[in-house]
């Protein structure tokens, strides 16, 4: 059995389905409790929960997120939101120094099982403080677990899989992505297992490699491209740490060419550190360069027509396909 609901109220049912198989957990973030949170996720969740599960924060991301970590510490289950991931910044000393590192500090004698969701991308007209896609910065961190939904069914079992995960994993939830609805599972064991890659689209061309918001519209540039005749694979990597390598070299060796495609800004991409494992590892299979469609080098205007350039739309990735091809 399946139903149609959006990717928000996907992230709801995930979240409120394991605060209620999991009396450890809690969540926090800034406006969570009584409003609910900003787009209606935990609306709700006080009433059932209380106080002492769903805390509503003040606006110190670095006090919140360091507290939260301390509770995983003691054994804690704790759910973190920043309100965009624009202010992972502010709270790079507890999540990059604290969480992804205490493990390994503590020869392995605590575990951190934190979650920490995060809303991410451009397109609402939020300007330059509240636009970014800051996924590359976290994967540069090993220790943390990095994950990055584009459909509901995935949201719902990513988030799930976080949740009764015993490391720190960060959810990159994009925001234009919310009102999306879909079919997902009607089953509160269905979970998406943390490091496997899903195939979106079988293809003999050329792989095109992507995660959230841009895997719908390399879908759209892959039904363009078919009826010219090119015929692309489309690789949703669903986490990008751990990364699913076995799905890149598997598609990469049927292939031969790939693009990869993600909304951050180009420049010290994690489109780039893809690119450069496959130049090192799977030089050989390759009929030509790899080549990298992402978000402009500039800080994300507020005007929409400005903003609208500065991430990739189906056409751009139409028009690197054919560049690689040669076509």
């Amino acid at each position: 059995m399946s139903k149609k609901i959006t990717v928000s109220k996907a992230i709801r049912e995930g979240l409120l389905e394991e605060m209620r198989r999991d009396d450890k957990m809690f969540i926090m973030g800034e406006d969570m409790a009584v409003m609910g949170n900003v787009f209606a996720i935990t609306t709700g969740f006080l009433d059932e929960f209380g106080p002492n599960r769903v805390i509503d924060t003040p606006i110190s991301e670095e006090g919140f997120l360091g507290m939260a970590v301390g509770a995983a510490m003691r054994g804690m289950h704790p759910c973190v939101e920043l309100m965009y991931d624009d202010f992972v910044t502010v709270c790079a000393d507890p999540l990059f120094n604290q969480a992804a590192k205490l493990k390994y500090m503590s020869g392995g004698q605590c575990s951190i099982p934190l979650v920490l969701r995060m809303p991410m991308g451009s397109g609402r007209r939020n300007a330059g403080q509240h636009s970014q896609s800051l996924e590359g910065m976290v994967c540069h961190f090993p220790g943390l677990k990095v994950v990055a939904p584009c459909s509901a069914a995935d949201a719902k079992g990513l988030i799930k899989s976080a949740l009764r995960d015993p490391d720190p994993v960060v959810v990159f939830e994009h925001k234009l992505l919310y009102a999306k609805k879909e079919e997902i599972p009607e089953d509160e064991d269905y979970l998406v297992p943390i490091g496997k890659a899903n195939v979106k689209r079988e293809g003999k061309d050329l792989t095109i490699i992507t995660w959230s918001r841009e895997v719908n519209f390399s879908m759209e540039a892959a039904e363009k491209l078919a009826a010219e005749g090119i015929d692309v694979e489309v690789l949703d990597l669903r986490t990008l740490v751990p990364i699913d390598w076995e799905a890149i070299k598997a598609s990469i060796a049927k292939t031969h060419n790939v693009i990869i495609v993600s909304e951050e800004v180009k420049r010290g991409s994690y489109a780039g550190e893809i690119s450069a494992q496959i130049a090192e590892e799977l030089f050989d299979e390759l009929d030509a360069p790899v080549e990298r469609v992402c978000g402009l080098n500039i800080v994300s205007p507020f005007s929409p027509v400005l903003e609208d350039q500065n991430f990739p739309h189906p056409d751009d990735i139409v028009k690197a396909v054919k560049r690689v091809l040669n076509k």
